[in-house]
């Protein structure tokens, strides 16, 4: 018979399994120890996806009995793929982030169409990565177990990049599956030097690689040989590409997946601007093998140090300052909104065009920065820097790796994207992006004010917290400062929501109807009768009436 706890965490897996979606269009940087700040190591992920809803999972730690089997369910889909052996003990796991401050993220780049299926794999993205994070202690673990899963079980999804880290380091893995007839998959994983950054956004990026650098650089025993008998690359093995081969870049892949790691790249490092003619889809192929030869580099130096908050405004961008501004073409509005709804590509008069895919999108479920910290114990050392709906609207929220309960705020079952619920933080902050989107150029700084202040109290306070839970653990154990850490990142969560369902209360009382009321004191301006005093309506800018003008003529010209 199966007792109640056990049945309750069956149930709660199953739901996991049926519910949660990732997307494929997925933004990742990577910062190395030496790139960092305070020498912690992040990564980042956007989950980008229409039918994506933003809440944070999580898997307590278990042991498991001997003969015991996972049920694989296709992480996109639900569909049932079958059976894995399971492993003596699982850790816990809090969204992408594991008890020993492992983290696991994603961007979905296709490669090759004749490789995108494999009947009888069970092995998908999604699964892989949550299946490692509860098997592993290391990012290198990590690595290990999820190609040893493809090559035993057979890799059931199309061409992914993967950003995986711990305490000490961080690496992109770059795999995809060997088509039907074939098991498992072919693989590179390179260890980001240390002092720079990687970014991957659904595009393979790994080029050449050493091949004779176990310390840096791993790979499938037949990732060239593979090629060679498909008859796509007949050059030297030193001179083998991997994203060359297996994804080739074109005009879609540069100016909608790699212009946003140019993005964010651009943000924190010099030099960029030479790629300007390459993130606008300008590729050049030439060489014996007909590779792309003006890609950008694979990872970068940034020009100091980066902090927690400096990462996390990687992860807000529009491409201002660049070729591809969102804010420079009369697609903005009125309003200068850097967002264009979907299709991205559209036709007009036989001819086709593009709207821009930059890293802060609208249809984001959830994003996060995930930051492992060596000189303190696990539990404490990793914190999932959590947001939900817009990259650029959320508020980052600690997390930390040890906490055994996820936040109402956050919580899996709390409504989902055909439910609404109050009290869940996807529902409040979409609340706020969509109010926004309607006069963006107004809202947009309060929003922004808002959530500086919120980060900045949550970082201001990490050290204090951490020290706390440190001193907690020492003293009473850890159970004891995982309980600390659970009210802590609890309580942050569910206040932060709070304040941002307020902040969306004063925006829709300031902006309704077009008119933006007066304020004095900080409060909404009365008359001195106490009568609501007569708000601004600010006109459009001359650019846009100019727009009407050229469309109407006379027909709205006053006498």
């Amino acid at each position: 018979m199966i007792k109640k706890a056990t049945l309750a965490l069956l149930v709660i897996m199953a739901s996991l399994m049926l519910n949660v979606r990732i997307s494929g269009g997925c933004t990742n940087f990577l910062i190395s120890r030496g790139a960092s700040a305070d020498g912690s190591v992040m990564i980042t992920y956007a989950a980008d996806s229409h039918t994506l809803y933003g809440e944070l999972y999580f898997w307590p730690s278990q042991d498991w009995p001997a003969g015991s089997f996972l049920d694989v369910y296709e992480w996109d889909t639900g569909k049932f793929l079958g059976k894995i052996e399971q492993v003596p003990h699982t850790y816990s796991v809090v969204g992408n982030m594991n008890e020993h401050q492992v983290a696991i993220s994603e961007t979905t780049y296709g490669g090759r169409e004749e490789l995108g299926s494999q009947a009888g794999a069970i092995m998908d993205y999604g699964s892989l990565m949550f299946i490692a994070l509860q098997r592993s202690k290391t990012a290198r673990e990590a690595i290990g177990v999820m190609t040893s899963l493809v090559e035993k079980y057979g890799y059931a999804s199309s061409g992914e990049s993967f950003s995986i880290s711990d305490r000490n380091e961080v690496w992109i893995m770059e795999m995809i599956g060997k088509g039907e007839g074939n098991k498992g998959a072919v693989w590179v994983a390179l260890k980001v030097p240390d002092g720079y950054i990687c970014g991957h956004a659904n595009q393979a990026r790994i080029t050449t690689f050493p091949l004779d650098d176990q310390e840096n650089s791993l790979y499938a025993k037949d990732v060239i040989s593979f090629a060679r008998g498909k008859g796509w690359f007949s050059g030297k093995d030193r001179d083998f590409s991997f994203s060359d081969v297996y994804a080739p870049v074109d005009f879609g892949a540069a100016r909608f997946s790699e212009a946003r790691v140019y993005a964010g790249f651009n943000k924190v490092a010099s030099g960029m601007k030479k790629y300007d003619d390459y993130i606008q889809g300008k590729v050049i192929h030439g060489g014996d093998n007909n590779f792309a030869l003006n890609r950008m580099p694979l990872w970068v130096k940034p020009d100091k140090p980066v902090s927690v908050k400096d990462v996390m405004e990687m992860m807000r961008d529009h491409f201002q300052g660049t070729p591809l501004d969102m804010t420079k073409d009369p697609g903005m509005g009125p309003f200068t909104l850097p967002y264009r709804w979907r299709p991205m590509t559209w036709t007009l008069d036989s001819a086709t065009y593009v709207h821009e895919r930059a890293i802060s999108t609208q249809q984001t479920g959830f994003s996060f920065v995930a930051q492992s910290r060596n000189w303190l114990p696990d539990p404490i050392g990793g914190i999932l820097w959590f947001g939900v709906d817009d990259s650029y609207s959320t508020v980052y929220t600690p997390m930390y790796c040890g906490i055994t309960e996820i936040p109402e705020a956050f919580r899996v079952g709390n409504g989902d994207l055909l439910t609404y619920s109050p009290t869940a933080a996807f529902w409040v902050f979409n609340q706020v992006s969509n109010w926004a989107y309607t006069r963006y150029s107004d809202m947009i700084p309060v929003i922004r004010g808002k959530q500086a202040d919120l980060e900045g109290q949550f970082i201001a306070f990490t050290p204090a917290v951490d020290q706390a839970a440190k001193s907690i653990l020492q003293k009473n154990g850890e159970t004891a400062a995982r309980k600390f850490l659970t009210e802590y990142s609890g309580n942050q969560a569910n206040g932060m929501t709070a304040e941002w369902k307020k902040l969306y209360e004063y925006l829709l009382v300031k902006f309704i109807d077009g008119n933006v009321k007066k304020e004095e004191n900080g409060q909404f301006k009365r008359n001195p009768y106490g009568e609501p005093a007569m708000p601004d309506q600010p006109r459009y800018p001359d650019w846009w009436y100019r727009i009407i003008v050229d469309e109407t003529g006379n027909h709205l010209k006053m006498p």
